[in-house]
């Protein structure tokens, strides 16, 4: 049995991340807090605010992590039948 090919192409996943999470617990904070007492809006969306952030921060130190440009051996899928 022959093994396949190597892949040429590479697939980038980011890190996982405790942001998303947090900026969830934020927003409910706000909405919490919409209907009950005010503070919880106020440190919900203080919350929700240093996790987008941060949330941001590292995903745009994750895209210049990434290389330029990428190696590929096969040629690109037409878009069409007709050529």
């Amino acid at each position: 049995m022959t093994q396949p090919p190597r892949a040429t192409e590479q697939i980038y996943l980011s890190s996982p991340s405790a942001m998303p999470a947090l900026l969830a617990v934020g927003l409910a904070g706000v909405i919490i807090g919409l209907f009950s007492w005010w503070p919880y809006s106020a440190i919900g969306g203080a919350l929700a605010l240093i996790a987008l952030a941060g949330w941001l921060r590292a995903n745009r130190r994750e895209i210049a992590a990434m290389p330029n440009t990428q190696r590929t051996e096969t040629g690109p899928i037409p878009l069409s039948g007709r050529e």
